[in-house]
């Protein structure tokens, strides 16, 4: 096949130059096509590389591997090596689906010709002047369909006759990289003009290409652009880049520093470049400045300060900022938020607060909001406000489980019309929808297929640890305003998430906790019973069994002398099965009822695992075989249906019966179902967040649950592991570190190997082991945020000798930056190889070291050798090696090199121990001994915070007094604030007690200390307003000035919260405490309009009562 670029290679490899050839002819017909056998082409040219120049190739390596092995780093120039990944990415993304244009077909198939000679010069017999100048090819107008018919053959010819080629060059005795070699790269690079300032241009031109830009169409891209209006001699300077508008005016100005140079260097020349612009056009371009590896964007005409990108915008988000955002954005405070959204004053208030943020050039805001209070609601409000005032156009909301993803769907589609799509690897080319949700992991895998200005916010919930730890690479690509919303209190929330977006430690942007949603009625409290037994207390144990719960264990067969289990391994290392009914029947007898009081209402079980939960549906349905394993049923992520079992607890499946969910971590967080009304807590926790974010799942409000005008009050939590008490100790709780990746423990043992072997003076072994970490870095995907970041640390690194040298400084270096970058090298697939990996170092720095610890590794090597599977035939090839391990000679004479060996030849077979690497399945034992009734210990507790506690009395004070308010005349006196006698408040306190056994009212007075003995003052205080008509008309005030601002409606909120508990307010309270706590002027320095205060001292006079006007008439603000 006859190629117009690629006859360099014919004569001496013409599979290569039919592979140039094939992607000519289909670059405009089919480009994707065009770009996987481009992919080929620098790979089989990457190889060939190697084999003519017998480079040291890295083991089980791939195509980009192959191109950052120190060998090939050192044999070719980076000018080619950019070349060689551009080719490598774009092949990748066509592969995999990616939108694909012709343009970017011909971009890289010119890559593909200058590597092409560069190969053919450096490696074969031709001369730069046997090069022809790179043609563009023409389009086959007219041959598609001839084309198209012939390309499924011609394919796999190439494939065909490249794998013969690869099966030809595979081995060969490597050799090493002398100056001579790296010298003569670099002159066939100079020779053929590849130089700095070319492979710097090169690194933007992809950069560029890669979001859609044509560098090589002067309508979408210019170089050297001369621009006037510029301080020099003639007036006169020239732009490096200059992009375009469709409407010939300037979208944005770069300006490229050399790569050794910081970029800084370049910004004020860009900004000279963009005032000349300006000038000239009428329009201030957006600021670009870069040295092709950091990069940073200044948007100065809306006065943010730089920040550094990942990336460059595509004409559409240039075009969104310059052309639609400059112009059409309102300010924040003139637009209010819809009530019909999220209209409670709280609610109103966080969005005011982020708006503020936003006004004020900050760009990311952190919303810690409780469980049940409405945090997809604001997040929704905030959106459409946003869009509304054309801040945002396109939205990203994610979530941590595709379950929470339906939820978020559904909210949006309730209060929005804007279109909207589920982001997968099928709809990343949806240009149309303006709202798009996805889960973490999902948009972890096709975030690079977005531009970096693409969206104008992120919504990020459950914004904890977690999302830090495995997803930050989104936040720091994606150049938008970040919202991260989370339920996790203010006091557990982990520094890095509050650095994440930009907030002090332990102060969010806005914060409503559950103490104030209960407090203000907009969450339900709940009473904790603790119910613990015997063993759950002390474990179980022989010496402590009585002799007929020995008896029992013998009558099952079980010796009782074999149990010694301490209480934290019950449930986990031993299953007793009347714990587990004391748990089931405890919830069926005691937990909250349904309406008609006959069964449980819905309820969650936390398990303490799969297994647990298992044994725990097997009782149920011992237990209550009426119900026909219907009504108690596992969620947890062993389901595949869980899903489905999800919406079954939610009344929304197909089995409406599912009222119990035994839960194992999928029910902790995130799911809303406001009908739960108990909670059994079968496990012990020792996390504080996650504690919170279990209790989370019955805060809800859940009106008519019982029936017309019966509210659910309360919820109901069961306590069998005295985690309530745990967490009362008030334990300083660590920061827990992410968890230290396999890669970095294995690059971690052999930075620690080379510096023993160095110290040793064994260079054979400092060699050795120094090749592999050089590998290691070479294997950091440069695509990768965070490595992006350490550019410049890595390219000191990995420049030639660096490591071989290793001084203290450069294995600080590779310690402390480089180590923590290894965990983003994909090892999926190989993971049983890299634990060898890492046991054969360890091994190897036990030996040098002449450390105890030798022995026990060596058991464990023998013991993965031994459970490898001997029928496979992998296996069977390695025999050999396997039975010289095994053999006492081998460990006789052992030493690094015989180790290194054994790591080389099975450290590929690993994926076939027995268990996966896991030893079989440990079987959990289960018995049967019957608790002791008299040891079990059952009562109501209180939760440790008292506004929650007295929320739930008054629930039960209210329930007690409802059936009173019209009948009893000293209740009618209460409320309409006469003074009552002590004898009255005696009589109705035994009339209380009488009808309602576990209502004391005088209980009452541990909550109101302050009203300790006013118990009347008290009574007024919980029966004496109705809390629907004080919200109505606060939400009316917020209504009719949606001008406030985040101090106001926090100050109303207040105000709100206690007239709702008081039934009224002195107005001089409005000048003191807490008020002045927002203002030190009270209600004049919060509202210093005095319309304003006429018409919020009209609606607090609506509520006094005679009794607080009495105390107020002679002090009128």
């Amino acid at each position: 096949m006859e190629s117009v670029n690629f006859e360099m290679l014919r004569k001496e490899r013409p599979i290569l130059a039919d592979h140039g050839g094939f992607a000519e002819q289909y670059a405009y017909s089919d480009p994707s096509s065009a770009l996987v056998k481009l992919r080929n082409l620098g790979e089989q040219l990457t190889k060939s590389v190697y084999w003519e120049l017998r480079l040291e190739k890295p083991q089980d390596a791939d195509f980009f591997q192959l191109l950052n092995a120190p060998a090939f780093a050192a044999a070719v120039p980076e000018v080619i090596r950019t070349k060689f990944h551009a080719i490598r990415k774009e092949g990748n993304r066509a592969a995999h689906g990616g939108s694909v244009e012709s343009k970017t077909a011909l971009w890289i198939l010119e890559e593909a010709y200058a590597v092409s000679a560069w190969f053919a010069v450096r490696c074969l017999t031709a001369t730069p002047s046997d090069i022809a100048k790179f043609q563009k090819p023409s389009p086959n107008e007219g041959r598609e369909a001839e084309l198209e018919a012939a390309k499924d053959k011609l394919e796999k010819q190439l494939d065909t006759a490249l794998d013969q080629l690869a099966k030809v060059k595979a081995t060969y005795s490597a050799e090493t990289v002398t100056p001579e070699t790296q010298a003569k790269g670099q002159q066939v690079a100079d020779a053929l003009s590849f130089n700095e300032a070319t492979t710097r241009k090169r690194l933007i031109d992809v950069a560029l290409a890669e979001v859609g830009w044509d560098v090589n169409k002067p309508d979408d891209v210019t170089l050297e652009e001369e621009v006037g209006f510029q301080p020099t001699d003639s007036g006169i300077g020239y732009a490096d880049y200059v992009l375009w508008d469709d409407n010939g005016k300037p979208l944005a100005v770069i300006e490229a520093k050399r790569t050794a140079q910081s970029e800084e260097r370049g910004r004020k020349q860009a900004q000279l470049y963009a005032d000349g612009l300006e000038k000239k056009h009428g329009q201030r371009p957006v600021i670009f400045y870069t040295n092709g590896y950091n990069t940073w964007i200044w948007d100065d005409a809306q006065n943010y300060p730089p920040r550094r990108l990942f990336g460059f915008y595509s004409k559409r988000s240039l075009q969104n900022l310059v052309t639609f955002q400059r112009v059409n954005k309102k300010a924040l405070n003139s637009v209010a938020p819809k009530s019909e959204i999220a209209g409670r004053i709280y609610q109103v208030e966080t969005i005011k607060r982020v708006c503020e943020a936003f006004s004020n050039n900050r760009r990311k805001a952190l919303i810690v909001q409780a469980t049940g209070t409405g945090k997809t609601r604001v997040a929704i409000s905030l959106t459409e406000l946003l869009v509304r005032a054309n801040w945002a156009k396109r939205v990203l909301f994610l979530c941590d489980r595709r379950e929470l993803v339906k939820q978020a769907k559904n909210a949006f589609n309730d209060h929005m019309s804007e279109p909207l799509t589920v982001v997968s690897r099928h709809t990343v080319n949806d240009n149309k929808s303006r709202i798009f949700v996805s889960t973490y992991p999902s948009m972890m895998s096709v975030f690079q297929a977005f531009d970096t200005g693409f969206f104008d916010l992120i919504i990020a919930d459950e914004s904890h640890r977690s999302i830090y730890n495995r997803y930050r690479d989104l936040f720091r690509y994606f150049d938008s305003l970040q919202v991260g919303l989370t339920a996790t209190p203010v006091e557990f929330i982990s520094r890095n998430t509050y650095g994440l977006f930009e907030c002090s430690n332990q102060d969010p942007t806005a914060f409503y906790s559950i103490e104030d949603g209960v407090k203000d009625g907009f969450l339900v409290p709940y009473e904790v019973y603790s119910h613990t037994t015997k063993f759950l207390r002390e474990g179980i144990k022989y010496e402590n069994l009585s002799e007929e719960q020995k008896r029992q264990l013998e009558e099952d067969g079980k010796d009782p002398e074999q149990l010694n289990h301490e209480a934290e391994q019950i449930d986990k290392q031993i299953f007793n099965k009347d714990t587990n009914r004391r748990i089931i029947r405890n919830l069926m007898e005691n937990g909250i009822k349904e309406a008609s009081g006959q069964l449980p209402g819905k309820s969650i079980i936390f398990a303490r695992s799969h297994k647990h939960a298992v044994v725990l549906q097997k009782l149920f349905d011992e237990m209550y075989p009426q119900y026909g394993g219907k009504f108690c049923q596992i969620i947890d992520n062993h389901d595949p249906r869980a899903e489905q079992l999800i919406d079954d607890f939610k009344g929304q499946g197909t089995n409406d019966d599912l009222t119990i969910a035994i839960s194992v971590d999928m029910l902790d967080t995130g799911i809303d179902v406001p009908e739960i009304v108990n909670l059994v807590f079968a496990k012990p926790v020792k996390s504080k967040v996650k504690f919170w974010q279990m209790i989370g799942r019955g805060t809800r409000l859940c009106p008519g649950l019982f029936g017309p005008g019966r509210d659910k009050a309360v919820f109901r939590i069961f306590d069998h592991w005295s985690n309530f008490e745990f967490f009362e100790q008030n334990k300083p709780e660590a920061e827990p570190s992410p968890p230290t990746s396999l890669m970095q423990r294995v690059f971690n043992a052999r930075l620690d190997l080379a510096a023993t072997a160095l110290q040793a003076l064994d260079l054979e072994t400092f060699k050795t082991v120094t090749n592999l970490i050089s590998l290691d870095v070479a294997s950091l995907p440069d695509e990768s945020i965070s490595v992006k970041e350490k550019w410049l640390e890595i390219q000191t690194v990995r420049a030639v000798g660096v490591i071989e040298e290793f001084t203290p400084a450069t294995a600080t270096l590779l310690k402390n930056e480089i180590s923590p970058l290894t965990q983003w090298i994909n090892i999926r697939g190989h993971s049983d190889a890299y634990a060898f990996d890492l046991l054969i170092t360890q091994l190897q720095l036990a030996l040098f070291k002449k450390s105890g610890q030798f022995e026990d590794l060596k058991g464990d090597l023998l013991n993965a050798v031994n459970r490898l599977r001997p029928n496979l035939n992998q296996v069977k090839a390695k025999a050999e090696t396997i039975k010289e391990v095994r053999s006492a000679s081998f460990w006789a004479n052992v030493d690094f090199a015989s180790l290194e060996r054994v790591r080389h030849e099975l450290r590929s077979i690993m994926q076939y121990v027995e268990g996966g690497g896991g030893g079989p399945e440990i079987t959990i034992p289960v018995v049967d001994i019957e608790e002791d009734a008299a040891e079990i210990e059952y009562g109501h507790r209180k939760s440790g915070i008292v506004s929650i506690d007295l929320a739930a009395y008054r629930k039960r004070v209210e329930a007690a007094l409802r059936d009173l308010f019209d009948k009893n005349p000293i209740l009618a006196k209460i409320r309409r604030g006469e003074p009552v006698s002590q004898e009255d408040l005696d009589a109705l306190t035994s009339l209380v007690l009488t009808e309602n056994p576990d209502v004391d009212l005088s209980l009452l007075r541990e909550f109101y200390p302050d009203l300790a003995d006013q118990l009347d003052d008290i009574l007024r205080n919980i029966v004496g307003m109705d809390e629907e008509a004080v919200r109505g008309r606060f939400q009316e005030f917020v209504a009719r000035h949606p001008s406030l601002t985040a101090k106001q409606t926090h100050f109303l909120r207040l105000l709100q919260s206690l007239i709702a508990q008081t039934g009224g307010i002195e107005l001089e309270r409005l000048v003191d405490a807490p008020f002045t706590k927002i203002d030190q002027d009270g209600i004049y320095g919060v509202f210093p309009d005095s319309d304003l205060q006429d018409d919020l001292l009209t609606i607090i006079r609506s509520f006094n009562t005679d009794r607080f006007e009495k105390t107020t008439n002679e002090a009128k603000p």
